[in-house]
């Protein structure tokens, strides 16, 4: 029975899904009728395939020929339950898998390919034919969540709110008690030393050191509930940069192992400084805790376009759950951030971090554009 919602193919193309490929300079479009995949800075089309049927993920490889695709949409390309390394060299699917229930999320590098399904996490060796590596049991994981680099692999816990850390090379597992909601959105840093979480509760950013799973911070993005879209980590491994359903980008300092004080050393009056937002308020002992917390230093604005159900959003079923992807984040240096969103209007922003006076910074959008054409 298909109960996905119809999609009005007169108004042009839809885009379902969006993602970042490693390094982020490109982003994939997963469409109504095929799949796009677009330079990142500046947005400029690269490959465009009409399949006229649906694809709901897609994901780049790097800067290779190689992109995992599943079907999505109205109109699928493929059963959902199917994930098909294309390679567009060929034209062709180089390698299938099969599962019993729907892909809802894929993480490639050159020696892996990482499957999330609902309650399981998959992995392969990048080869043909596939080998089977692991399979991990998993908590209910609807938005398909999972980190890859190129030591660990991180993805949600049996329980909502924990996360499992796994080294690639010895296959230890690691269980990081990380929220006490389930896990909303989640970032490796490049470096693979720092990982950061949020819930769904959505108010604060846990980040934790890889290295001992201890918990280095946390960061507010507010005080109200907000559904987080996306968390990415800049290439310095310095910043951290966070969306939200309130139309927000925020940026903040990110704690890192290497920073961090030793035990005894207290950090210098200037860190301290850096994100309390409160000031003098925050020492005041009794204090409610958001006085003291670590605020970012700086936001901005993006566009998130007219489709605002509520409900979340799942990218293999295209748009059966209502929402397409938005804000999605990558970084394109340590002083610009890409928001890429999906949908009928899907929208490229690209934001500035600049400095003002007293070495205080900003954020600033540069400039915008409607990657589906129209603007």
């Amino acid at each position: 029975m298909n109960t996905r919602q119809v999609i009005d193919e007169s108004a042009g193309p839809y885009s379902l899904s969006a993602t970042f490929n490693n390094g982020n300079s490109c982003f994939a479009v997963g469409l109504d009728s095929g799949f796009c995949v677009f330079n990142a800075n500046p947005c400029e089309l690269k490959v465009s395939r009409d399949f006229n049927a649906g694809i709901g993920i897609a994901v780049m490889l790097g800067q290779s020929n190689y992109l995992a695709i599943v079907g999505g949409g109205r109109q699928p390309k493929f059963p959902q339950n199917k994930l098909v390394i294309w390679d567009d060299a060929k034209q062709k699917a180089v390698i299938t898998l099969e599962f019993r229930t729907s892909v809802l999320g894929v993480r490639l590098s050159k020696s892996r390919i990482v499957v999330a399904l609902l309650n399981s996490i998959h992995t392969f060796a990048f080869s043909t034919p596939p080998k089977k590596l692991s399979v991990f049991e998993t908590t209910d994981n609807p938005l398909g969540l999972a980190c890859l680099g190129q030591k660990l692999l991180a993805f949600p816990g049996r329980s909502p709110g924990q996360l499992q850390l796994v080294e690639l090379e010895t296959g230890n597992v690691s269980i990081i008690p990380a929220h006490s909601t389930p896990l909303r959105a989640m970032a490796l840093s490049p470096d693979g030393e720092v990982l950061a979480t949020a819930s769904e509760a959505g108010t604060l950013v846990r980040i934790f050191a890889t290295s001992n799973c201890t918990k280095m911070g946390e960061l507010r993005r507010g005080v109200d509930q907000a559904v987080i879209f996306s968390l990415a980590i800049s290439p310095s491994n310095n910043l951290l940069a966070v969306t939200s359903d309130k139309s927000t980008l925020h940026v903040f300092n990110l704690p890192h192992p290497r920073n961090m004080p030793y035990r005894g050393q207290s950090s210098s009056p200037s860190e301290e400084r850096l994100t309390k937002k409160w000031g003098v308020l925050g020492k005041i002992p009794l204090l409610p805790r958001v006085f003291s917390d670590d605020y970012s230093f700086a936001s901005a604005h993006f566009e998130m376009g007219d489709e605002t159900q509520s409900a979340p959003y799942v990218p293999a079923l295209g748009t059966s759950f209502g929402r397409p992807m938005k804000g999605v984040i990558g970084w394109s240096d340590d002083n610009t951030i890409l928001v890429v969103s999906s949908g009928r209007g899907g929208r490229w922003e690209k934001f500035v971090i600049r400095e003002g006076e007293e070495g205080r910074r900003y954020c600033v959008r540069e400039g915008w554009k409607r990657y589906l054409g129209g603007g």
